[in-house]
């Protein structure tokens, strides 16, 4: 199993918190990981991205040039990686932020309304993200949601843990994505 993984979009949607507990959750299964963040010159607001490496055997490198896998949050980021996406492979957008379709035909894509979905049915929209990590998850079997949320309690500090059942009912919301697309 490989799957190399660019996740984009502005600072503060929590795209570097998505690529991490990616990562945390490969090494909580023992798996070989990279995690490489990218940050345009401004924190929030700023164009950020990561690229994640998950696989069985070592990675060789860690920089992504062809993921199998690109999950975009704004529109500046699919214009600018959806190009570099290996055909056949996944292009996971937050069209409640996107407003336009994928240039190509050799991707499966799914487009996931995040944002509505985390007001509509959490009262949260910071975890949209999650939402999208758990299509994420659902669709490529990368790694389990019981990683992901070993991550959480890992990555969270105590004081945050609160939040832990929000983020599950958010990646489970993606999960469920993933298995509609499937039928």
């Amino acid at each position: 199993m490989l799957q190399e993984i660019i996740l984009a979009g502005f600072g503060g949607q929590g795209v570097m918190s998505m690529g991490q507990l990616l990562a945390y959750a490969g090494l909580v299964e023992d798996k070989h990981v990279s995690w490489i963040p990218s940050y345009g010159p401004e924190m929030r607001g700023g164009t950020a991205n990561c690229s994640v490496t998950i696989s069985d055997v070592e990675v060789s490198s860690p920089i992504i040039t062809e993921p199998d896998t690109l999950i975009v949050l704004n529109r500046p980021s699919l214009e600018k990686f959806e190009k570099d996406v290996k055909p056949g492979g996944w292009l996971l957008i937050n069209s409640s932020l996107i407003d336009v379709e994928s240039k190509r035909q050799d991707l499966n894509v799914l487009k996931i309304p995040a944002t509505e979905l985390a007001n509509e049915k959490l009262g949260n929209s910071r975890v949209s993200n999650m939402i999208i990590l758990g299509a994420f998850v659902g669709l490529t079997r990368a790694v389990t949601i019981e990683s992901v949320i070993g991550a959480l309690k890992k990555v969270l500090p105590e004081y945050r843990h609160n939040l832990i059942p929000l983020n599950r009912q958010a990646l489970e919301i993606g999960i469920e994505l993933a298995k509609e697309y499937h039928s």
